[in-house]
């Protein structure tokens, strides 16, 4: 009971978190020019996995919301190491979450994005991780996203792949 009476309620940082998290990818995303509509990627080829526009835009607000809960979570717990090493390797995974977009639809970086979903991915499991330790909810809440980024590499490599020369930076 002495522990969870520590505990600040997290729907409170929540009330912040999930919104900003949100509001913060979207605008990733919507300067980036992201997804269909943007002319360099309606030119590429897509891999046969390849879900339609819609799907992103209903995919990524719900795990942006699962990830402000999560960090919610977190810091609503008691100060502590394990707390701050959590929180440091959560902003690090989202602020690579918040360059792909750029790097990937704005700058056609497509191997150098598929570089950034990769240590994104890795940090994002570190920070599962380190929630999990703390709160198992909030690392579960992690899941879905973790799954997403995975399928998302998956993407990118194809389109890679499938479109050789695209890469503004290195085609």
């Amino acid at each position: 009971m002495g522990e969870a009476a520590t505990r600040a309620p997290w729907w409170k940082y929540a009330l912040a978190t999930v919104p900003a998290i949100i509001v913060l990818g979207s605008a990733s995303g919507w300067l980036s020019n992201s997804g269909y509509g943007n002319a360099w990627f309606d030119g590429l080829a897509k891999p046969f996995f390849m879900p339609p526009g819609w799907a992103f835009g209903v995919v990524w607000p719900i795990l942006y919301a699962l990830l402000g809960a999560a960090v919610a979570m977190i810091l609503a717990e008691p100060a502590s190491p394990a707390r701050n090493k959590a929180l440091v390797l959560f902003v690090a995974q989202l602020a690579l979450n918040y360059a792909w977009s750029p790097l990937f639809f704005a700058a056609h970086a497509v191997k150098l994005a598929l570089m950034t979903i990769f240590v994104m991915a890795a940090l994002a499991a570190m920070t599962a991780g380190q929630f999990w330790r703390i709160r198992r909810v909030a690392g579960a809440l992690m899941l879905p996203y973790l799954a997403w980024l995975c399928f998302a590499a998956a993407l990118n490599a194809a389109i890679e792949t499938l479109n050789p020369g695209a890469d503004a930076l290195l085609g």
